[in-house]
């Protein structure tokens, strides 16, 4: 049984690749801390809908961070239920901005009713993993059904109809008090893990394992089989596990598969960013026409916020009509 170095510590706001060659298993693990509380403190969002906008933010990062291109993936929700949208852009591979839009009156009515857990906040619609590779390049979309599956069913679905890869997604955010210099500091904290089972081409499991990771004589399940540990492993998974900051990815992942031998790679770093900028939002206000212009005209002035970072530009109506 060999052990796994703790590289990371309790670092926040990364991505751990990994691999189990024993049962043919590639995956990623999710940190988020100090990115995905600061887009939840920017809104102000009811902690339900934070939850909701956590998950789906550590989702799209365990989804953006296998890209092996510069481009974006863009996530967005499109429900029925209190949660009506929600809209998470990571410019890869390590950019990420989000948003949230719900219905203030129905959250409270969910609270209320016990039931604001971010399925149930999501309701049934769609979820829309769009892929832009940029240039000339075509966007590829896929579609899912929520149906009241929450995100990480969607996840998995995501995967089975669009990839034909077999793929489990766990998901986890909780909200973390801490001391600060003004006493305890509230803060939000996110997790998850992806694994899939991808075994070599013709079917065959390749098996170089570092001597020690897996006992001589052991016999090897087939790949169906391996699948059916792998998942019924990452169900083992408390919530807890994927958010606690003292226990880190590695060792997480050693809990998990130490028995056939787990490697772990480089972690990725991840920080919350908005792509916003003055001469972006100039160049949208300049694609109106000057009538629709001087309507956006309050106190002598056209202001834009930003949904996503909520930074607030002011134009001068001359800076774009000035013969006016």
């Amino acid at each position: 049984m060999s052990t796994i170095p703790d590289i990371t510590g309790g670092a926040d706001d990364i991505v751990v690749p990994f691999q189990v060659d024993e049962i043919d298993l590639r995956g990623r693990v999710i940190r988020l801390g100090r990115s995905v509380s600061t887009m939840i403190d920017r809104h102000g969002y009811p902690a339900p809908v934070a939850r909701v906008l956590a998950e789906a933010t550590a989702l799209t990062l365990l989804l953006g961070s296998g890209l092996k291109f510069d481009g974006r993936l863009i996530l967005q929700t499109q429900s029925d239920g209190p949660v009506r949208m929600v809209v998470v852009d990571v410019a890869t591979p390590d950019r990420v901005r989000a948003l949230a839009r719900f219905d203030a009156e129905a959250v409270d009515a969910a609270i209320a009713a016990g039931r604001a857990e971010p399925a149930a906040l999501l309701g049934s619609g769609q979820l829309v993993m769009t892929i832009d590779q940029g240039g000339d390049m075509q966007r590829y979309q896929g579609i899912v059904s929520l149906d009241g599956q929450g995100l990480e069913r969607a996840a998995d679905q995501y995967f089975r109809q669009s990839e034909q890869i077999a793929t489990r997604v766990r998901l986890a955010a909780a909200e973390e008090y801490v001391p600060g210099d003004d006493g305890m500091k509230h803060t939000w904290r996110a997790g998850g893990l992806m694994v899939q089972h991808l075994p070599p081409a013709g079917g065959e499991s390749h098996r170089d394992l570092a001597p020690g990771d897996a006992p001589d004589g052991t016999v090897l399940p087939e790949p169906h089989e391996a699948w059916a540990e792998a998942r019924a492993l990452t169900d083992t998974i408390e919530d807890d596990e994927l958010v606690d900051s003292t226990l880190s990815p590695e060792r997480l992942l050693f809990r998990l598969f130490h028995e056939r031998g787990v490697r772990v790679f480089e972690a990725q770093d991840v920080k919350e960013h908005c792509t916003c900028s003055r001469d972006r939002i100039s160049g949208i206000v300049s694609s109106f026409t000057s009538a629709e212009r001087r309507d956006m005209v309050e106190d002598g002035a056209i202001t834009v916020t930003c949904e996503y970072c909520s930074t607030s530009y002011r134009y001068a109506p001359v800076e774009f009509d000035p013969a006016e």
